[in-house]
């Protein structure tokens, strides 16, 4: 199995829209893959609260494949490529981790 853990920062204001709203925008993107991509075994979006250090990521992204190669064709899926076409508008900053158990 593979999991995909990602976290984005995401911009104060971007496309006329709070960061409150974005992360909503990008969490509903996200969460209704499981219904678009075969590959994705499961899928767990959060908002990180907002009584935590300004420090923190501003969204995370958990997500379980059965191989690296249905983690690739969810990346090149287009659907997935629609929700993340919207985040690279809104984030500043990106970190990924892939990893097999």
């Amino acid at each position: 199995m593979i999991k995909h853990i990602v976290c984005f920062r995401l911009a104060d204001v971007a496309e006329g829209k709070s960061k409150a709203e974005n992360a909503q925008i990008i969490k509903e993107g996200l969460e209704n893959l499981i219904n678009l991509i075969p590959q994705l075994r499961k899928i767990e979006v959060g908002i990180n609260h907002p009584a935590t250090p300004e420090s923190n990521f501003d969204i995370m992204l958990y997500s379980e494949f059965d191989t690296i190669e249905d983690l690739n064709m969810y990346q090149e899926h287009p659907e997935h490529k629609k929700v993340g076409a919207y985040i690279v508008k809104v984030k500043t900053d990106r970190v990924c981790v892939d990893y097999e158990v």
